[in-house]
């Protein structure tokens, strides 16, 4: 493994903070991907939250994955304007939210669009609304198993709601949509508790297609069969399940990269990467980690800084570059308009635009 794989050449290094992408990196990601599957990539339809990314796009392409999923309407725009050929909005389009679907769906004809419902009001104010606009929409139940968030619970009669959704004449239904984000722990433990409401449902629904899972319960529903998996940060990875989820074996593919700006004690710095440049939802503890040094410790973090203290031996000047891997990657990659792609080279070579980053493209 190379070391200090995350390091840019000085030269071709830009202001920062700044997010690095490496390729070779994201391409390995996706290969690890594909092998779960044993190379059948009908059974992928990986989620672009993490990315929002159309250089991910054409990448997945590449691989031969042809479905995603989303949860946005800009998502949905930026995947169907790459050409991609299946796309899953895995957020019941209420209000506005059906208006803008609808609106989306006629601007790309070719393209095959669906969507999640979890309750029969929404799918017949769905059936309405495309009455009116003659067209038939594809839909998944969303069934809720455990994470209580959003979907129609498995204890409840699922299959009688699937009975009256078949009933709407402008309506298309697809099969289920499982996303249980809430189970956590040992490979075993999650096995375990995905299995649980699996076979409940497979028992009653295996005439139905099923879109499955994210990070945490991938491998378990890679190796059912029929089943097309859907994680997400596979991507780029973090720290975060770098910890959690170790067995993936998937690599680190992006990186914060600042300068330290400031010294205000013997032992500590400021560095450029405050809170608007990683997600910092979590403890101060658990939002990014040192990559050049581990002995780099934040202590205090604020809009626009940083503070680490310095436990080890080096020394670092004012003007010093920092590496840190984001510990929760996705919403970090919300908060810049652009990826630096570095090569295999370790040199920015392009600029890779977060398109759907806002909440709206042109629908």
């Amino acid at each position: 493994m190379q070391k200090n794989w995350w390091e840019i050449k000085s030269e071709t290094l830009i202001d920062t903070p700044f997010l690095a992408v490496y390729e070779d990196r994201v391409r390995q990601n996706i290969e690890k991907l594909i092998s779960y599957v044993k190379g059948d990539t009908q059974r992928l339809r990986p989620h672009i939250k993490t990315h929002k990314n159309a250089e991910v796009l054409e990448l997945f392409k590449i691989y031969n994955i042809k479905k995603i999923k989303c949860a946005t309407i800009s998502e949905a725009e930026l995947a169907a304007n790459q050409q991609i050929e299946d796309i899953l909005l895995a957020y019941q389009p209420v209000g506005l939210k059906a208006e803008r679907w609808i609106s989306l769906i006629k601007k790309f004809p070719e393209t095959h669009f669906s969507t999640i419902v979890d309750n029969l009001k929404t799918a017949s104010d769905l059936n309405e609304i495309a009455k009116r606009n003659n067209l038939v929409l594809s839909v998944y139940l969303d069934l809720n198993t455990g994470m209580n968030r959003t979907g129609f619970s498995i204890s409840e009669n699922w299959t009688g709601l699937i009975d009256s959704i078949l009933q709407l004449k402008n309506i298309q239904f697809e099969g289920i949509h499982i996303y249980d984000g809430h189970i956590k722990g040992t490979v075993e433990e999650r096995n375990s508790e995905a299995s649980k409401s699996f076979e409940q449902i497979i028992n009653k629904a295996e005439n139905f297609k099923i879109v499955a899972g994210g990070s945490n319960t991938f491998p378990f529903y890679a190796a059912q069969e029929n089943v097309e998996c859907s994680p997400g940060t596979f991507v780029f990875w973090d720290s975060n399940y770098q910890i959690h989820l170790s067995e993936q074996d998937f690599k680190p593919a992006l990186v914060i990269v600042g300068t330290i700006i400031s010294k205000p004690t013997k032992n500590t710095f400021c560095v450029d990467i405050g809170y608007k440049a990683v997600s910092s939802e979590n403890p101060i503890d658990k939002r990014l980690t040192i990559l050049n040094d581990e002995n780099l410790i934040p202590t205090a973090h604020s809009e626009e800084h940083l503070i680490l203290e310095n436990k080890g031996q080096n020394e670092y000047e004012i003007g010093d570059i920092i590496y840190a891997g984001p510990y929760h990657v996705c919403p970090t990659v919300a908060l810049y308009d652009n990826l630096q792609a570095v090569n295999k080279k370790q040199q920015i070579y392009a600029q890779w635009p977060v398109g759907a980053r806002g909440r709206k493209n042109t629908i």
